[in-house]
């Protein structure tokens, strides 16, 4: 995995921030163009933004007098890291039950 410390996949667990993850995933925004398209409050969906900044999911970019929200691109790696992981993991587990059912003379039809 890359320099990027581990995400912390419960920061993803509000529905709310979730919505404002998969928003920022389609297109990079202000807080304002956010609270514009959400049913919650700019201050509200700036608490959002500060979660997800400081999990290392999203970054801003300061814009004149504003910030523009987007992806972390190494926070995005690291939760696919994760995920790959898992993935690994499970097709690991899977091959070894597989290769015991087949060396296992118990498991053969008579």
């Amino acid at each position: 995995m890359s320099a990027f410390r581990d995400v912390d996949l419960a920061i993803l667990g509000d529905p709310m921030r979730q919505a404002i993850f998969e928003r920022l995933a389609r297109r990079p925004s202000s807080v304002g163009e956010l609270a514009e398209s959400l049913p919650i409050t700019r201050q509200a969906v700036s608490q959002h933004l500060r979660v997800l900044r400081d999990g290392g999911l999203v970054v801003a970019t300061p814009e004149g007098t504003r910030r523009i929200y987007r992806i972390n691109p190494e926070g995005l790696a690291a939760i696919q890291a994760y995920f790959q992981r898992i993935w690994d993991d499970a097709l690991t587990a899977f091959q070894k039950t597989a290769d015991a059912a087949v060396t296992d003379p118990e498991q053969e039809s008579p």
